[in-house]
C-alpha cells in the first residue's frame, strides 16, 4: 500500500515537471503563432497578393470604364433629346402641327380609342372625318400660303440683290488696274493730304464704264468742272453710285439701267491728273468703301488682294 502512495506521488511529481516544462513552451508557441497570424492579417491588409492585385486593378478598371460609359451615355441622351427636339421643330415648320408621338404608352390609348370609334354610329363618324377633312385642307391652305409667301419672299430678296452694287464699274479681271483706295491720299496737284472718298482706275480714255446694279440714273453732269462729266445712278434700298471724269456719257436721267450695261466711256475731264475712273458708293448719303462690294466677281483670295491694292496706294488721280 505504502509503495502505492509513492509511486502515485512520483507520477504527481512528473506530470508537474512536464508541465511546468512544456506550458512555457506551448505558451510561446501561441503567443508566436498569434504574433504571425497578426503579422499575415497586416501584410494581407497592406499589400495585396498578385493575384488580389490583378483583381483589385481589374475592379478598379472596370469602375472607371463604367464611369465613362455613364458619361458617354448621358451626353449621347443629350444629343438624342437635342436631335428629336430639332425633328420637331422642323416638323411643326413644314406642317403646322405637332409631330405624332409614338410610345408605349399610346397603345392603351390608340385601344380606348379604337373602341370608342367601335361603338359609335356610322353618321357619328362621318361628321368626325368631315371635321378632320377640313381641318386637314385648312392646314393645307395654310401651308400653300407660306410657301407662296416664302417664294414672293425669296423673289424679293433677289430684286433686293439685284439693286446693291455688287462688281467693278471696268473690267478689271487681274486686279492691276485700281490704283487709289477711299482713305486720306496725296492731291496730285497741290500735294496735300486730302480725303479720297473712292477708288479710282487707271484705264486709257474710252473704257467702257459699267453699271453696278440695277438702278434709275439719276443725275448726269456734261459740264467740265472740278468733276468732269460725272454720272450718278439711284439703286434704290439707299445705294447709289458715281462715275467721275468721264469721256462719253451714254445713258439720261431717269433711264432704268442694269447691272453690266455700258452706261459711259471713261476719260480725263475735269480736274484730273491722268485718264481714269473715279467711282464712289453712297449708303443713305454716307460714302462707303467700294472695294467691300466686288463680292459678285471676288473670291476670298482676290478680295484679300484687293484690299491690299487700296491699302497701299499713296496718291488719288484727281
Amino acid at each position: 500500500m505504502e509503495n502505492k502512495v509513492k509511486a502515485t506521488y512520483r507520477k504527481k511529481v512528473k506530470r508537474r515537471r512536464v508541465m511546468r516544462t512544456v506550458m512555457p513552451i506551448l505558451y510561446k508557441g501561441l503567443v508566436w503563432a498569434a504574433m504571425i497570424i497578426g503579422w499575415y492579417i497586416i501584410f494581407a491588409l497592406v499589400v495585396d497578393m498578385p493575384n488580389e492585385h490583378r483583381l483589385r486593378h481589374s475592379v478598379d478598371d472596370l469602375k472607371s470604364e463604367y464611369k465613362r460609359l455613364e458619361a458617354r451615355y448621358e451626353i449621347l441622351d443629350d444629343v438624342l433629346d437635342n436631335v428629336v427636339e430639332r425633328d420637331k421643330s422642323v416638323f411643326r415648320k413644314l406642317f403646322q402641327s405637332d409631330p405624332y408621338v409614338l410610345n408605349a404608352g399610346d397603345d392603351n390609348s390608340r385601344q380606348e380609342l379604337s373602341a370608342q370609334l367601335m361603338e359609335m354610329s356610322n353618321g357619328k363618324l362621318q361628321d368626325i372625318l368631315d371635321n378632320m377633312v377640313k381641318s386637314t385642307m385648312r392646314d393645307a391652305e395654310r401651308m400653300v400660303k407660306s410657301y407662296e409667301d416664302f417664294g414672293d419672299a425669296v423673289v424679293y430678296d433677289y430684286m433686293k440683290l439685284s439693286n446693291i452694287p455688287s462688281i467693278q464699274p471696268v473690267n478689271n479681271q487681274r486686279l492691276t488696274l485700281l490704283v487709289a483706295g477711299k482713305k486720306p491720299l496725296i492731291n496730285p496737284f497741290n500735294h496735300t493730304m486730302i480725303e479720297h472718298h473712292g477708288v479710282d482706275y487707271l484705264v486709257p480714255e474710252g473704257a467702257p464704264v459699267y453699271a453696278t446694279a440695277d438702278g434709275r440714273v439719276d443725275m448726269v453732269s456734261e459740264k467740265s468742272s472740278t468733276n468732269g462729266k460725272y454720272a450718278v445712278i439711284d439703286h434704290g434700298n439707299g445705294y447709289k453710285t458715281r462715275y467721275a471724269y468721264l469721256l462719253d456719257i451714254r445713258v439720261k436721267e431717269g433711264q432704268t439701267v442694269h447691272r453690266g450695261d455700258i452706261i459711259a466711256l471713261s476719260g480725263n475731264s475735269g480736274l484730273s491728273f491722268l485718264p481714269h475712273l473715279h467711282y464712289e458708293v453712297s449708303l443713305n448719303d454716307t460714302r462707303v468703301d467700294p472695294v467691300h462690294y466686288f463680292f459678285m466677281e471676288l473670291n476670298a483670295d482676290d478680295y484679300q488682294r484687293i484690299i491690299r491694292i487700296a491699302l497701299s496706294s499713296m496718291q488719288s488721280l484727281d
